[in-house]
């Protein structure tokens, strides 16, 4: 009786033992995050070169202003000492 009485007692832990084993976790493939890393990186390359063309597209229009602004003023100058030149011709007209 002992012996069944220790057998039985020898189950339930070995039945304990087994039911509190952790499951074997499954191997997540390697693929997948290597995907995503690509995927993160060709986000970061679009946006850098997005914001490259950005600034060139900024620069360029700040030297069209510059050159819009130097002809503008050259305009002024060209009107100004014009100007003075048509009131002589009046001036010649008239007399």
């Amino acid at each position: 009786m002992t012996k069944l009485l220790a057998t039985l007692i020898a189950g339930l832990f070995s039945a304990a033992v087994f039911a509190q084993a952790t499951p074997a976790t499954p191997a997540t493939p390697a693929a997948p995050a290597a995907k995503v890393e690509a995927k993160k990186e060709e986000k970061a390359v679009a946006k850098a070169e997005k914001k490259e063309e950005k600034a060139e597209v900024k620069a360029e229009a700040k030297k069209e202003d510059k050159k819009a602004a130097k002809v503008a003023k050259a305009d002024k100058k060209a009107k100004k000492a014009a100007a003075p030149k048509a009131e002589v011709k009046k001036e010649e007209k008239k007399s």
